[in-house]
């Protein structure tokens, strides 16, 4: 998917909304549970509710290859299932030297069709830059995180006073450009969305932390909105574990109808 195409889903839908799916067997209603394969029932029924709201849908690796073979199966038919309209996020939060990281994109980019993935800069450009020679495929860079452990490095400052998180994001624009590139800025970062809006003008931002983990949309959209929005706000617990019994994809929808219609004022207002 392009940008331009991301940003007209963005404007037909009024909506910037990504739903994380964290597929937890132990959260996911117990009725499901006795189904020959209960991820991907639940996914199904969270996606097919909230498609009409979501301009993105971001499968959490983790909660799939926890499962082993089965698990790559059900995201496999996960992923499938996704409108193909509707960006996709393979959050596996790869990074590793360069051959190794050809194959994992091959993996998502390719066997899964994943319209992009999270990526970790630890490693330098050479982590990097297998995944950004895929046509309209992007990578989604870790660089402000919501996490609390984000503290221990991202803050740091270097000699000149300047915080590691921009010196990631000032490097990595010599390795890709707004068409294949994205940031990860947690939501609950508040006015140091602004700070990295500075340095990265016109890219994406994949933005955590709305939501369950308390940070507040109107500040995220005050301080990173950019002139084709620029933003896909995440929320995954506050979505799809809204309800843990019949109604939880129904409570799944309503959540999401909220989040767009609040979505759709920022976006008048700001655009």
């Amino acid at each position: 998917m392009t940008r331009a195409e991301l940003f007209a889903q963005i404007q037909k839908k009024s909506s910037f909304l990504c739903v994380g799916l964290d597929p937890d067997l132990a959260k996911i209603p117990a009725r499901l549970r006795s189904e020959p394969d209960p991820i991907f029932s639940f996914c199904k029924a969270i996606i097919e509710e909230t498609a009409d709201y979501a301009v993105a849908y971001k499968p959490n690796i983790a909660f799939f290859e926890a499962l082993g073979s089965k698990g790559w199966e059900t995201l496999q038919k996960v992923q499938e299932l996704i409108p193909r309209d509707i960006f996709t996020i393979a959050d596996a939060k790869r990074g590793d030297i360069g051959n190794t990281s050809k194959l994992y994109a091959k993996a998502f980019f390719e066997q899964m069709d994943f319209d992009s993935v999270t990526v970790a800069p630890y490693m330098g450009e050479d982590s990097v830059s297998p995944f950004l020679e895929f046509a309209d495929k992007w990578v989604v860079l870790l660089a402000l995180t919501s996490n609390a452990g984000s503290l221990d490095f991202q803050l740091i400052k270097d000699e000149t006073g300047r915080p590691l998180y921009q010196s990631v994001l000032e490097k990595s624009q010599e390795w890709g450009t707004p068409e294949n590139l994205m940031y990860v800025v947690g939501a609950t970062r508040g006015e140091l969305i602004g700070e990295v809006r500075k340095v990265v003008p016109d890219n994406f931002f994949l933005v955590p932390g709305v939501g369950a983990q308390g940070g507040s949309l109107a500040d995220v959209a005050k301080y990173g909105m950019n002139s084709h929005c620029g933003l896909l706000v995440n929320s995954s617990r506050g979505i799809i574990y809204a309800s843990q019994g019949k109604d939880f994809a129904v409570a799944a929808r309503s959540e999401a109808a909220k989040l767009q219609a609040e979505m759709a004022g920022l976006l008048a207002r700001y655009l």
